[in-house]
């Protein structure tokens, strides 16, 4: 097992290390384009949250990134320094009186993206699993 993490202070402005990040670990592991803005958006989809409900913009507080590569999954795990959140009991953006609302859609993107979203840690840590076929403990076929 292939395991990378790096840790961002809470400023919005990291989001674009996030980036690179990913575009790195594209070109180490050798995903596909397809999977590839999947994970994209729902990683920074997490990060984001995690910088702006989790650490409330503390910049003094981190959010940490770790990408796991096992047989036929990735793992990327996001966490953050905030009190943790509900996250049994969230409103479902798709209701009419929500559609007009300007946030509230993340949690339900990375749901639809993502082959597994797993919430720990009392709503600090968030895990997002990618299948990929082919895909051998950190080294592609």
């Amino acid at each position: 097992m292939n395991q990378v993490k790096i840790q961002i202070p809470s400023l919005i402005e990291n989001i674009r290390v996030i980036e690179s990040f990913i575009d790195n670990s594209k070109d180490e592991f050798e995903f596909e384009d397809d999977i590839y803005g999947n994970i994209m958006v729902a990683v920074t989809e997490s990060v984001n949250n995690a910088i702006r409900h989790g650490n409330k913009f503390d910049k003094d507080k981190n959010v940490y990134l770790t990408l796991q590569v096992e047989e036929n999954k990735l793992l990327f795990e996001v966490a953050d320094e905030g009190p943790g959140f509900d996250y049994e009991n969230l409103p479902d953006p798709t209701a009419p009186e929500n559609l007009e609302n300007p946030g509230g859609r993340g949690i339900f993107l990375m749901r639809n993206l993502c082959d597994e979203v797993n919430f720990l840690d009392e709503g600090k840590k968030v895990q997002l699993i990618f299948n990929i076929p082919n895909l051998e403990n950190g080294s592609p076929n």
